[in-house]
């Protein structure tokens, strides 16, 4: 769009690349104003679950926007954010008795972690230290960027980030020194919590650890009286095969992150659900120990009830079906596309497939991650690969042979580049 004066995410605009223009979407498919319907593989940078368009989100969408669009939600509330509110401690681990909303991924962690310090300080203890993974990523405001990895992403911003204390990835066969790390930063630093992506990295190359693992730094914890937060604003709603990964290691959360797959992806909403504990420690007949924090848009109306019909979804269609055979047709995809040269670390999670395209410079900045989106976006399929890192992240709607067009179009880019 020459001339626009739009500033795009992530986007360098002085590359002059070519930004299609999306007139609609409807299930797995995106159409441009100019060119070939695309499938979208990503699900629109890991929202879309149940597909663009879903009609009954529509129809619920259509119809509070007739009732009610938005209103102050301090000291006002409404049903459609009481109904979710109630449906997502229904649904969510019971453990998991508040609700605390806000409107993307990044402030819901932002939330979260000043739950977590105002828990600590309302009970007069002065724990604030924050433990992280390394390689993490939870978001691009400055409490996220201080808990997510250093470099690309937030070099420039150094100097505003505060300290936390970092974690080895649990790579294979080096978990216990994760572990270990884990037990010393608990016993010497006595923190206020831990923050993780359970069981895969997002933006940090897509890496998957164990459930163990997870099992056992929830334990550790535990232990040592820390917070446990999960940002499953990308993980949670199915992705990684159950409804939030954190299951998968029998654990829960002090705090849970959610986003992106709440609504299904069509509008934005977030919330921190926590328990009673974290709750108490705010409640008090003093006004100066309220938590402190909303945005203009808290509890939007319309987005709550977008959010209402994706719970409906999951409560009464076999979503979960639905995500253990898209789950099933990846693992055979992905085996077929191993054969082609040139990559490795052939990794699968759930709905969610991963390798590296072996380069000179690995990294986030690699050329050869836009070689592929714009190679995959010419044979009708759109990607984003993490630099050299390839991923695949589909809606759960997706039809078999659209997935065998998307790993066709990765193979015929890695046979023509001779990785």
């Amino acid at each position: 769009m020459p001339g626009s004066p739009v500033w795009h995410p992530f986007t360098q605009h002085g590359l002059r690349e070519e930004l299609p223009l999306i007139a609609r979407a409807q299930g797995t498919l995106l159409y441009p104003q100019d060119g070939a319907p695309l499938i979208d593989a990503i699900s629109s940078w890991w929202v879309t679950t149940h597909g663009h368009g879903h009609p009954r989100i529509m129809a619920a969408i259509a119809e509070q926007a007739g009732k009610l669009d938005q209103i102050i939600f301090a000291g006002f509330t409404h049903e459609p954010a009481e109904e979710l509110a109630r449906g997502l401690t229904k649904i969510m681990p019971p453990e998991l008795t508040r609700v605390f909303f806000s409107d993307s991924g990044s402030t819901s962690v932002e939330v979260a972690l000043k739950m977590a310090l105002g828990y600590w300080k309302n009970r007069d203890e002065a724990r604030h230290r924050i433990i992280v993974m390394e390689r993490s990523y939870h978001g691009d405001t400055i409490g996220t960027m201080s808990v997510g990895a250093r470099g690309v992403f937030n070099r420039a911003y150094e100097e505003l980030l505060f300290d936390v204390s970092t974690l080895p990835f649990p790579a294979a066969g080096a978990e216990q020194h994760t572990l270990d790390a884990l037990e010393r930063f608990c016993r010497e630093e006595a923190p206020a919590a831990l923050i993780v992506e359970p069981l895969i990295l997002g933006a940090g190359g897509m890496l998957i650890y164990p459930a163990q693992v997870l099992s056992d730094m929830h334990a550790i914890c535990r232990h040592h009286d820390v917070l446990f937060i999960a940002d499953e604003v990308m993980t949670a709603w199915g992705r990684t095969g159950t409804l939030l990964a954190c299951e998968q290691a029998g654990i829960v959360p002090d705090i849970l992150c959610l986003s992106k797959g709440l609504t299904g992806g069509s509008l934005p909403l977030a919330v921190t659900m926590a328990t009673d504990a974290i709750f108490d420690a705010h409640w008090s007949d003093d006004r100066a120990r309220m938590f402190f924090h909303s945005s203009s848009y808290t509890a939007n109306p319309i987005a709550c009830a977008a959010a209402n019909a994706n719970l409906g979804l999951w409560n009464t269609e076999p979503v979960r079906d639905r995500i253990a055979s898209l789950a099933a047709i990846q693992t055979s995809a992905l085996a077929k596309l191993s054969t082609c040269s040139g990559m490795s670390g052939q990794r699968q999670i759930g709905t969610i497939t991963a390798f590296d395209i072996t380069v000179d410079t690995p990294g986030y900045t690699s050329e050869i991650g836009r070689a592929l989106a714009a190679s995959a976006r010419a044979s009708g399929a759109l990607l984003r690969p993490l630099g050299n890192t390839v991923y695949v992240m589909p809606p759960y709607c997706i039809e078999p042979e659209q997935l065998a067009r998307v790993y066709q179009a990765i193979h015929d880019f890695l046979d023509a580049k001779d990785c």
